[in-house]
């Protein structure tokens, strides 16, 4: 973490970040696809698959609201 910090303090983060964008961001949506394939994030899509309150504007009663 403080390597983290240390690298967006001095601007090391923010160059890296805007090179990378410069072709098209290859490893963040490397990064992103690996994470949706992650069991857990498997689950719980089938888990919120069953929860139909979650859905778009379900959380609230358009009717009565």
């Amino acid at each position: 973490m403080k390597e983290c910090l240390r690298n967006i303090q001095n601007g090391s983060y923010a160059k890296r970040f805007i090179l990378e964008g410069r072709t098209n961001y290859p490893e963040m949506t490397a990064r992103r696809r690996l994470n949706a394939e992650h069991p857990i994030e498997q689950v719980g899509s089938q888990l919120r698959a069953m929860m139909p309150w979650i859905g778009k504007n379900k959380l609230v009663d358009q009717s009565k609201n």
